[in-house]
């Protein structure tokens, strides 16, 4: 086997030039092109939201003698310190490669507008702005439009129109029809309810960036600054370089490890997909196959604890769960995602020889740890934090001091003085492109909840249920598909937990949590689901595959997600919702049922060996009826399985030639 380092001239091609345009990041280039004096204020701004953060969330104002920041006011102030950004750092048009009147404009507007509403955060909060008066209806549309304009930028002219349809739903709502009627409102009470309302602008959407997601935003780029990804990289390389398939079992570990604390998944195929992919190519697995694979081990890494993405924390607020407990019920799903993806790898390695990598071409498991043993601390901390300590808010920013405080033991970790800015620039483009893609969609909220439609789309969709679960999961499954496949996984997720989550619970009783669960990863899944799977165009451009090819092999090896969601719906213990002992019996079904999915898929069942085409389809079906958590299904699927497998010579194929594909 070629070594590890050897690579082709395909595979040294930068993995940026691969890139469809949109997803080359260009942030950092338009950032050193700015004057001077610009960066200095855009470094300065990011500190002050840093300081400003802390000192809202541990309450010292007393102590530094602020006087007590109102939460309107405070969040007034972390747009103003970090929106400008999204202006500065994104093309305001295709052609706009240095910043330009059309970004300056909007960025020095949002900020001078923004600062002027933190000091009417106790204005506020205690008088009533809807409807407005004159400069207040002016100030909603100012602030409105530039909110959209800073959405555009980063989440294109779709996600752009879907929210302005839905934020100024209440204008038109009148004139729809069945259960998307509602009763009018005007343009200017539409405009400031989105603005000036807890149920729109300043509601759980903003509320979430700026007291839970912004301390792990930080620590994110702390981790990053300091190798941190490199790491997890190296340790997934030590741990599993030498099985069967190595490379491709590396890429799940690594994106695993590296999705847990990004919470990214277009981000986690761009930062290990880079390295992972041309592995998994020289190791001898195709490119479409590596372009997939790294799709679907990014995808989950968007809801892999201990740190999730942006979905798990509104989630939390919107139900009222404590985060903990959404990260210890995201530990079963997330374990058995991952397994069905070792599982497809190694079925593939063992049908088609391709062994693992040398132990002299990987590095030393003992050495890595050795290196990069404050990353592993900092992990145990935050899961101790989280799930013991239940510090919620306040576990990322005792994380960073952590890891700020053990870095400083290593030479080698040690962050340098020099190194300040880019850090500050990274929290603050991390922070400004969450907030532009985030606060757009309380718009969505607020058309919905402004009108009055959610709860009426609720109590149709019980009616058109009737006792008939499926339809509306149905539905809603489709829903989350379509907005999905546009990149609005928040979107997706907010509209249907207003809609479709209290209809579930009320038609079939429902877990809460489940329900929320289900929705979520079924808007995380179409970042795999052909015909627009966005995480698998783009590892096939870092591959060079096909990108339909790709997206379909990738809704393959993600099978195991597509029914995991069904499963712990109709059986919480899987998210420890229920008895321990159902959680045990349950676990171990679907460990025996993946393994049958994946060598079903693959044509290699564990310990069996090759099968033939109707032994595979017989094996997937009877796999689903195992590990639905239905003791009839369960027993049917057994029994089908167990008569498959004891007739070897029909169901195995009977030459070499006759080898699944």
């Amino acid at each position: 086997m070629s070594d590890i380092n050897t690579q082709s001239d395909a595979d040294k091609k930068d993995p940026q030039m691969l890139m469809p345009e949109a997803f080359i990041d260009r942030t950092y280039e338009r950032y050193k092109g700015l004057p001077l004096l610009v960066r200095l204020c855009i470094l300065l701004m990011s500190l002050a939201g840093i300081l400003s953060s802390i000192i809202y969330i541990f309450g010292l104002t007393n102590y530094v003698g602020l006087p007590a920041i109102f939460d309107i006011g405070y969040y007034f102030f972390l747009m103003a310190m970090y929106m400008p950004m999204v202006y500065l750092l994104m093309p305001a048009y295709k052609g706009e490669v240095t910043a330009g009147v059309f970004s300056y404009a909007p960025a020095l507007a949002f900020f001078v507008l923004a600062m002027f509403l933190t000091t009417k955060g106790r204005a506020l909060n205690y008088e009533t702005w809807i409807p407005p008066n004159e400069w207040q209806l002016w100030l909603s549309v100012a602030m409105f439009v530039l909110v959209l304009e800073a959405g555009r930028r980063v989440g294109g002219l779709i996600f752009f129109g879907i929210v302005i349809f839905f934020g100024l739903y209440p204008v038109f709502a009148e004139y729809m029809p069945g259960i998307m009627w509602g009763p009018p409102m005007t343009v200017a009470r539409t405009l400031a309810f989105n603005v000036y309302s807890s149920d729109a602008l300043l509601g759980i959407v903003t509320r979430v960036v700026g007291e839970t997601l912004i301390g792990y935003l930080i620590l994110a780029a702390l981790l990053v600054a300091t190798g941190a990804a490199d790491f997890f990289l190296k340790i997934a390389l030590a741990l599993m370089g030498t099985a069967r398939g190595g490379p491709a079992k590396v890429a799940v570990v690594a994106s695993g490890f590296f999705g847990s604390l990004s919470g990214s998944i277009f981000g986690n195929v761009v930062g290990t997909g880079s390295v992972t992919i041309p592995s998994m190519k020289r190791a001898g697995f195709p490119n479409y196959y590596a372009g997939a694979l790294e799709a679907c081990a990014s995808t989950g890494g968007m809801l892999m604890p201990p740190v999730m993405g942006a979905v798990a924390f509104i989630m939390a607020d919107f139900t009222g769960t404590e985060y903990a407990v959404i990260v210890v019920a995201a530990i079963i799903p997330s374990v058995l995602y991952y397994f069905g993806l070792y599982c497809h790898v190694d079925s593939y390695a063992a049908k088609n020889g391709l062994a693992g990598l040398q132990r002299s071409e990987l590095p030393s498991v003992r050495q890595t740890m050795k290196e990069g043993w404050p990353f592993i601390a900092v992990l145990i901390f935050l899961i101790w934090g989280l799930v013991w300590m239940r510090w919620e808010r306040l576990t990322p920013f005792y994380a960073s001091a952590i890891l700020l405080a053990l870095t400083m033991m290593k030479a080698s970790l040690r962050l340098k003085v020099s190194q300040l800015p880019k850090i500050l620039f990274e929290i603050g483009k991390l922070l400004s492109q969450t907030m532009a893609l985030l606060l757009p969609t309380s718009f969505i909220l607020g058309g919905l909840m402004g009108t009055g439609v959610a709860p009426a789309i609720t109590s149709s969709l019980v009616r058109l249920g009737g006792d008939n679960v499926a339809l509306v999961l149905a539905i809603g499954v489709l829903v989350c598909i379509i907005f999905g496949m546009m990149g609005m996984l928040v979107a997706a997720y907010l509209m249907l937990a207003i809609t479709l989550a209290p209809a579930l619970e009320s038609i079939a009783g429902l877990n809460t949590l489940a329900v929320h669960l289900f929705i979520a990863y079924y808007a995380m899944l179409a970042a795999i689901t052909p015909p627009i799977a966005l995480a698998a165009f783009i590892a096939s451009r870092i591959s060079d595959s096909d990108p339909m090819q790709t997206s379909w092999h990738a809704a393959r090896l993600g099978i195991v997600l597509y029914f995991i969601p069904f499963f712990f719906l109709f059986e919480p213990a899987l998210i420890f919702q229920g008895p321990l002992h159902l959680t045990v019996i349950w676990l171990s079904l679907n460990i025996v049922a993946i393994i049958i999915l994946a060598g079903a898929s693959e044509g290699q069942l564990l310990g069996y060996g090759l099968l033939r085409g109707w032994a595979r389809f017989v094996l997937f079906a009877s796999g689903l009826l195992i590990g639905f958590p239905e003791w009839r299904t369960t027993v049917v699927g057994f029994v089908i399985v167990g008569v498959v497998l004891l007739f070897r010579n029909y169901a195995q194929p009977s030459n070499p030639s006759e080898q699944p594909t």
